[in-house]
């Protein structure tokens, strides 16, 4: 028998160094009991995960090139006739042939000597014709005994021959498990990866605004404190979101408010159009808080305007690269120079807009514009104070967006790996079941 020569794509030899997978539940968020995240892998586990995994798939595709050569090569030779095995087959199938001509001359010769027997006339050429008939069965039976003995010969030169095909096809099949192996293991360390990658709500990681008083006159300048408080069980490292704008003014344009924030190494101004990171902090342990010294001027001839400020925390840790803290929005007034507005009470935070909670793409300086286009006004709802309220997920949630329109925080991820175009393995049409079934219809056959 024939087979087909054309193979599909060979696949990978076993990857000498296994790749250490970790199954794991959906990621928890920063503040997750640790009980319940003692088997967690890190972020930096899942990342090389899922580059050695990458590496073995590789190590399996490039395998599998070659194990596509050598099957191939291993099955042109077997149907070679001057392979061993091949021409063994040849010669015992010729061996086989030449046995059912001698035993089909054997049985035309025990014919014709029945017949002579019939047609004898007398006893001496009856006794002639019953002794030629006797010599002519012997003959027979030896042919018929010879036929069984190459017949036999035959099948087991066919089945050696055929056992060497299956052999090289079985050897294809233990490779192209490997592959799927190596892909199946490079999916899911992937998808492990990408799901610590997603960004989760963590609404013990606080920011507060201190001392921001609900009016302020014009030509005056205030000092308050941004309160970074760290309620989470896990050791983070924060960035602290701030954004300070009066209502209608348009991006790029001279803001009636300067404000400055300093964590102790001097003032840095906020560029007032659009929400940026400030004061990173390395490392802040669970309930430890941190302060951030902000100051805030008013133009001498800003008119009476409304204004709000936006103050969040955008941290990462080492299970979760992207976790944000929830958004307080603070709305305050701005008075003519000169006005007296008497005793004044700190602006208390209310409820976000729905185009508040935006954070910047990366870490530091903020690059999304809060209100969208720079040179377009910022858009965002007036708000009466009421009692601290968020609209952010609670422990655990995975967020997409915060709000309609809203970007979130990347804080220093490296992008997800970016699916890799898997060569798809051609299965290959043979198999041992396949070789046996023909085996049996050649010796039906014959």
């Amino acid at each position: 028998m024939r087979l087909r020569r054309s193979l599909a794509v060979a696949v990978a030899v076993a990857v000498t160094t296994p790749v250490a997978l970790f199954t794991v539940a959906p990621a928890l968020a920063a503040g997750a009991p640790a009980a319940q995240t003692q088997n967690q892998p890190t972020y930096a586990e899942l990342k090389k995960a899922a580059a050695d995994a990458q590496k073995a798939y590789e190590k399996a595709l490039a395998a599998k090139e070659e194990g596509q050569e050598k099957v191939k090569a291993t099955l042109e030779a077997l149907d070679s006739d001057t392979h061993p095995l091949k021409a063994a087959t040849i010669t015992a199938d010729k061996a086989a042939e030449e046995a059912a001509d001698t035993e089909t001359a054997a049985e035309k010769a025990v014919r014709d000597a029945e017949a002579a027997v019939e047609a004898a006339q007398g006893e001496t050429e009856k006794a002639e014709a019953e002794k030629a008939l006797e010599t002519a069965e012997a003959d027979l039976a030896k042919a018929v005994e010879a036929k069984e003995k190459a017949d036999a010969a035959a099948e087991a030169a066919r089945t050696a021959l055929d056992d060497a095909r299956v052999a090289a096809v079985r050897e294809y099949s233990v490779l192209q498990k490997a592959l799927d192996d190596a892909l199946a293991a490079k999916e899911a360390a992937e998808e492990a990866l990408g799901t610590a990658e997603e960004c989760v709500r963590e609404t013990g990681l606080t920011s507060l605004a201190v001392g921001l008083p609900a009016e302020v006159v014009a030509g005056t300048t205030v000092d308050f404190t941004l309160r970074v408080t760290n309620g989470t069980e896990r050791t983070l490292t924060v960035d602290p979101l701030a954004f300070v704008h009066v209502d209608g003014e348009r991006g790029g344009e001279k803001s009636r408010l300067a404000v400055e924030w300093s964590n102790g190494s001097g003032w840095h101004a906020l560029n007032g159009d659009e929400p940026e990171h400030i004061a990173h902090i390395d490392t802040m342990a669970p309930g430890e808080r941190s302060d951030v010294k902000l100051r805030m001027t008013v133009a001498p001839d800003a008119a009476s305007a409304d204004a709000f400020a936006l103050f969040a925390a955008d941290a990462s840790s080492a299970y979760r690269p992207c976790v944000l803290g929830p958004m307080k929005r603070y709305d305050f007034e701005l008075l003519p120079a000169d006005s007296d507005p008497g005793p004044v009470d700190d602006a208390d935070p209310g409820q976000t807009g729905k185009d508040d909670d935006q954070r910047p793409a990366t870490t530091g300086p903020g690059t999304t514009p809060q209100g969208g286009a720079a040179g377009q006004p910022v858009t965002t709802a007036r708000t009466t104070p009421t009692t601290p309220t968020t609209r952010t997920a609670g422990t655990g949630t995975y967020g997409t967006t915060a709000a309609t329109g809203g970007t979130l925080a990347q804080t220093g991820t490296s992008p997800a790996l970016a699916p890799l175009g898997a060569a798809s393995a051609v299965a290959v049409a043979l198999g041992a079941g396949a070789v046996l079934a023909a085996r049996r219809r050649m010796t039906a056959d014959r």
